[in-house]
């Protein structure tokens, strides 16, 4: 793929994202969407430069913060829109919400609203794709604050001492909830800590999708010769608030400064693509067909959404697993 195509690919799936997002916070407040939301918005260089690192066969696991990782991997804007507004045509036929979207098919495997519970489940997969050769790599994202459950230095261990093939992708905004890192850690090196472990380490504040990509072929690459599990430490930051749409960003709640959301505003993730495609030669009117394609499928994904049919009574009693 050239260095044209790949960047607007790339920029086709943050915008994908960021677009996404913003119908939701347009359409919150009619009370349709009957579920929790954990916006994206800010962080979608990571969801973006991963999944396109990926090998389109390797399995993902995600947090209840899933929208960036659900329409990097699906490209299913439709379904997203359908699980959102609880009808039929959501992956898990609206029974879900937000924060367990998934799309098996896709290899999206699961999301999970609790804290650090689909990082041993990342394990399991990662040990199919050992037992049976695939020669495939599991990426398990999560938030900064899944460090501090034990599970998650549980699984960290295991993966070094069985050299299983998996991806820990920390999306690291420096937030649990409303607790900065500061707060919450008895250590002060995030890569001191990792790298007493026998694991690669790659850490990056870059809002470059394009070199979140290639960081995430070069760690794959480096596991999948010597089979030491990779620990990737990607800084990002959320614009909006933990839960909710509202774009005030909370700093009146005094966990976070005004000058942090600067910093990274500045190096916003889909605003940066956006000039890196003229900086190559896009034709301005290029771009923007390609912005109003993104933004005419998002309007008809959630019309569509609005008129499709809830789930019938019955649909409760199904998929049901225990």
């Amino acid at each position: 793929m050239t260095a044209r195509a790949q960047a607007l690919t790339l920029y086709e799936s943050l915008l994908l994202i960021r677009r996404a997002e913003e119908k939701i916070q347009a359409h919150y407040a009619e009370d349709d969407m009957k579920t929790p939301v954990h916006l994206y918005i800010g962080q979608e260089a990571v969801a973006a430069g991963v999944v396109n690192g990926l090998d389109p066969a390797d399995p993902i696991v995600g947090t209840y913060r899933s929208h960036g990782i659900y329409l990097a991997r699906t490209d299913d804007p439709e379904g997203f829109f359908a699980e959102l507004y609880g009808r039929v045509g959501g992956p898990a036929k609206g029974k879900a919400g937000s924060m367990h979207m998934a799309r098996p098919q896709d290899g999206l495997f699961l999301t999970s609203a609790v804290v650090a519970t689909t990082i041993p489940v990342a394990l399991g997969l990662a040990f199919t794709q050992q037992y049976r050769k695939t020669g495939r790599s599991v990426a398990a994202f999560f938030g900064d604050g899944a460090m501090d459950e034990g599970v998650f230095w549980e699984s960290l261990n295991f993966a070094c001492l069985k050299r299983l093939p998996v991806l820990f992708v920390c999306e690291d905004n420096g937030l649990a909830i409303h607790t900065p890192s500061v707060a919450r850690r008895g250590y002060k090196s995030v890569a001191d800590a990792v790298g007493g472990f026998d694991c690669h380490f790659v850490e990056s504040e870059s809002t470059d999708p394009a070199e979140i990509s290639d960081l995430t072929r070069d760690a794959l690459a480096r596991q999948r010769e010597d089979g030491r599990p990779v620990f990737m430490r990607l800084r990002c930051y959320r614009y909006v608030e933990h839960v909710g749409p509202r774009e005030d960003r909370d700093f009146h709640l005094g966990y976070r400064r005004e000058e942090e959301f600067e910093y990274w505003r500045a190096r916003d993730p889909v605003r940066c693509q956006r000039e890196r495609l003229i900086k190559l030669g896009v034709p301005e009117a290029e771009v923007a067909a390609l912005e109003t394609k993104i933004d005419e499928r998002l309007s008809r994904c959630v019309a569509e959404a609005q008129k499709a049919p809830f789930p019938e009574p019955e649909e409760l009693h199904r998929d049901v697993l225990a």
